[in-house]
């Protein structure tokens, strides 16, 4: 099975994240591709933001799996979205991925495995969690201070949320990490000794039934975290039926958290 191909999941109340690379969705005023406003900072030049309604005092900047695009997950948080709160949905460049026999597809970085004891691109996490630091720091530099910045992710994409939340110097809002793992999980806790992120919220969700990340993987990474950052800030949820893929019950999760960690000031 290849790992971009996300399972469509037809048990209840399931939807599936795949999204044509392609497609370009946009709603009123409150859907903006970022072209050209940012040039200096390169994952800013292209995303999608879903802006607030009212003043933004707040960011949640949020990372597709292997193969998508941010414009699926745009959709998404345009659902659940707070007035006040900005969401920032860039794309990943378009690499070759040694996983999918070397096919040149969007991936923060490549992906050799699956599984715990994968080999992994250890200067292509350490690179793409630098250009996600860039996007904080773009933010702080335009009045959203990185106490007010959650990162986000789905699969990959949550992968490099976590990475990049635990090696951060700044102090961040939190953490959305679904179906995913730690990557470098080995180089922990030693990697996160000059982290701003000890006491950092982490909602982390998990399909039962997913077949691509399982559930196990996710479990040792809710262990593994507890051992990084204070172990109370750790919130795991599974959802029963769930495959590679997300669902109504969890997305009302992740927006309950972001209430909580966000809120109007």
């Amino acid at each position: 099975m290849r790992t971009r191909d996300v399972v469509a999941v037809h048990g209840r109340h399931c939807f599936t994240h795949r999204r044509l690379a392609e497609r370009v969705t946009v709603k009123s005023h409150s859907l903006q591709c970022m072209c050209g406003n940012n040039m200096s900072v390169p994952l800013l030049a292209e995303a999608v933001t879903v802006s607030g309604t009212e003043k933004e005092t707040a960011a949640v900047i949020f990372l597709h799996g292997l193969g998508d695009s941010g414009h699926g997950w745009a959709d998404t948080m345009t659902a659940i979205r707070l007035p006040h709160v900005k969401y920032i949905c860039p794309h990943a460049p378009r690499i070759p991925v040694t996983l999918n026999m070397k096919m040149t597809m969007p991936s923060w970085f490549d992906l050799m495995g699956l599984s715990p004891d994968s080999p992994e691109d250890e200067a292509g996490i350490k690179r793409a969690a630098e250009n996600i630091k860039a996007i904080i720091d773009h933010e702080a530099k335009n009045g959203i201070p990185a106490n007010r910045v959650m990162l986000g992710g789905f699969s990959q994409g949550g992968a490099l949320s976590l990475y990049t939340a635990l090696t951060c110097q700044q102090q961040l809002a939190g953490v959305v990490a679904l179906s995913c793992w730690l990557p470098l999980h080995k180089s922990f806790p030693q990697a996160a000794s000059t982290s701003g992120n000890r006491d950092m919220p982490i909602l982390q969700c998990h399909g039962e039934m997913d077949p691509m990340i399982p559930v196990q993987f996710g479990a040792m990474t809710a262990e593994k975290l507890k051992i990084i950052v204070n172990p109370q800030k750790i919130t795991f949820r599974t959802y029963p039926g769930l495959m590679h893929s997300s669902c109504p019950q969890e997305m009302a999760a992740v927006k309950e958290f972001i209430e909580k960690q966000l809120p109007r000031i």
